[in-house]
């Protein structure tokens, strides 16, 4: 199982390892246009826990650039432990 807080709120949702970041992040507020990482809508800063999500997409590579503490919520994965983002 994984945690993900919202730093926003101080809301936290209890995830299956391997879930997508999109449902609880809109039920959160974050939010959301196109769900394909082209529109850019959806960036979070990830302030802990960076090493607990999936890779970088491509679509998140071509829209973010930089890849450090932002990510697309419509495109990444939790894959256990825990992880802290504001929006």
């Amino acid at each position: 199982m994984a945690k993900l807080i919202f730093e926003n709120s101080g809301e936290e949702k209890i995830l299956d390892d391997q879930s997508p970041l999109q449902e609880s992040c809109e039920e959160a507020g974050v939010p959301f246009a196109c769900t394909e990482g082209v529109c850019g809508t959806c960036v979070i800063e990830v302030v802990e826990g960076m090493e607990n999500l999936s890779d970088f997409t491509p679509e998140e590579k071509d829209f973010l650039g930089e890849q450090d503490r932002e990510r697309l919520a419509c495109q990444c994965q939790i894959k256990g432990g825990c992880v802290k983002i504001k929006y």
